[in-house]
């Protein structure tokens, strides 16, 4: 059985994910290893969640994203 996570637990959850992709970056751990299948898979399940939160609470996310800067910024390399 596959269960949505609650609005307050998808949000936690994002924070975290960033918070520490971002710190390995920041501490020089190599992008093949942070780009893991484990890491993928995290990822994926959460932009899912986000979707699905955003159409069942009308943007209840209030500007929390897995979309990153750092995404943006690799996109100007």
């Amino acid at each position: 059985m596959d269960l949505q996570l609650h609005i307050y637990q998808l949000k936690i959850l994002i924070r975290l994910v960033k918070k520490a992709y971002r710190d390995f970056r920041l501490q020089g751990v190599l992008d093949s290893t942070l780009n893991s299948k484990t890491y993928e898979t995290i990822r994926n399940r959460l932009t899912v969640e986000e979707a699905t939160a955003s159409v069942s609470e009308g943007g209840g996310l209030q500007g929390i994203t897995m979309k990153d800067s750092d995404e943006e910024d690799e996109d100007e390399d």
